[in-house]
């Protein structure tokens, strides 16, 4: 009898254990297929790792910021530089790719930020920031394209205040009205670009040649008054009058050789170089000042790492860190012109390792293919409110951020001239 429930018992286990067994495989299978189901449901990847960088990361930009104006972390629809960079770079991509979605992208940000009237949202002309010309950029692109009258009156508007921008004794720009007799790098780029574009599509005769005169200048009135003749570089700005309290009382000039400040004036002088005449007698100075400037840049360029530091050149000093917004743009600059032929083809090297250091080292890949742009310095200046006394500290301790405008917009364009 024993022998017979014992036996019972064992089928029973038995069974009972199959049944079991087959209810987990079934919950199994089922999870399964609900799992793969799920995973063929999901759309691909946001940004798709099989395209060229420069696509890559202005995808990226995209799906961060999906209207243009959005760039560089606006909360509002405002008139200011960061996304004009970006939509420089837009622009290339869309040249190259012919993707309507790239277009469409910076024709929104002529539609948000100009009125009907030709009223540009939150400018105001009074201000003379020369900040605020840079965006004019996009502007003359969009004219050209779709001949809008808006842009038009927007673009003249602009160019107005180019008329009214204060100067110093000798001729510079200063950076703003409520700047007086100061002289910053930031500037040439904000300004001479697009000041030389505008005068190639729209100034004729005598008044050109003024205008190409007087870009042209600019340059030369910084190379004497900013360069450091020991190092090559440039400080970050120059106050005329001698009086603030970030400024050296014996030269004007600020302490630091700040990365971005460089970084925007090459940029300014590969730019510019894209619309003034290849006959200007001006052409060839800023050519030279372009050798002299990639010669003091990869001096001060991390042997290892192929990046550059936020304050350039102290490397080792306590704080420092390397800055991705500089590095794309010293990248740009000395890559451009290798292509374009104003520095020899030896220089590439420097380019190309600076290029692979911000790959390697700043540039981080999300599961849905989006590019992040690290270590980028949100802002640097001087003086204002609160006061920003041009320190050492002062530049190594304001905020860093990923996927500045102001980084993400050279790399783009950087980007670009490696792919051609």
């Amino acid at each position: 009898m024993n022998f017979i429930n014992h036996t019972i018992k064992v089928y029973a286990v038995a069974i009972l254990g199959s049944g079991m067994f087959l209810a987990c495989a079934q919950t199994k299978n089922a999870t399964a297929a609900k799992t793969a189901s799920t995973e063929t449901s999901k759309p691909g990847k946001k940004v798709p790792t099989n395209l060229k960088w420069s696509e890559r990361m202005l995808l990226s930009e995209m799906h961060r910021f999906p209207e243009a104006w959005m760039l560089d972390f606006s909360k509002s629809p405002k008139w200011t530089y960061p996304s004009a960079i970006v939509l420089d770079g837009a622009e290339k991509v869309y040249a190259k790719t012919g993707k309507k979605e790239y277009y469409d992208y910076i024709s929104g940000f002529g539609e948000d930020l100009i009125k009907e009237d030709g009223t540009i949202v939150t400018y105001d002309i009074s201000k003379y920031n020369i900040d605020m010309l840079n965006s004019g950029n996009v502007l003359l692109y969009l004219y050209e394209k779709e001949k809008k009258e808006k842009y038009l009156k927007a673009l003249q508007t602009l160019r107005l205040q180019i008329d009214g921008q204060p100067r110093t004794n000798e001729g510079s720009f200063w950076h703003k009205k409520i700047y007086p007799n100061q002289v910053w790098l930031d500037g040439l780029y904000m300004g001479m670009p697009f000041y030389t574009h505008y005068t190639k599509d729209f100034t004729k005769g005598a008044d050109a040649q003024k205008a190409y005169d007087d870009i042209v200048f600019q340059f030369d009135s910084v190379q004497k008054n900013l360069l450091d003749k020991k190092t090559g570089l440039l400080y970050h700005a120059w106050d005329e009058s001698k009086k603030e309290a970030w400024a050296s009382k014996e030269t004007g000039l600020s302490a630091n050789f700040w990365g971005r400040a460089m970084g925007w004036y090459g940029m300014a002088m590969v730019d510019v170089l894209d619309y003034l005449p290849k006959d200007h007698p001006g052409r060839a100075r800023l050519i030279s000042y372009l050798k002299s400037y990639a010669d003091a840049v990869i001096k001060v360029q991390d042997k290892n790492s192929g990046l550059w530091y936020q304050v350039l050149d102290k490397p080792l000093k306590n704080g420092n860190y390397e800055e991705a917004t500089a590095s794309a743009m010293f990248v740009y600059t000395i890559i451009k012109s290798v292509n374009e032929g104003y520095l020899p083809k030896s220089y590439k090297a420097a380019a190309k390792k600076g290029y692979d250091g911000i790959i390697k080292n700043l540039i981080t890949v999300d599961e849905n293919g989006v590019v992040n742009l690290n270590k980028c310095c949100a802002v640097a200046g001087l003086g204002g409110k609160p006061y920003r006394d041009g320190s050492y500290e002062y530049y190594v301790n304001e905020e860093i951020r990923s996927n500045d405008g102001k980084g993400t917009g050279p790399f783009i364009l950087a980007s670009l001239e490696f792919e051609k």
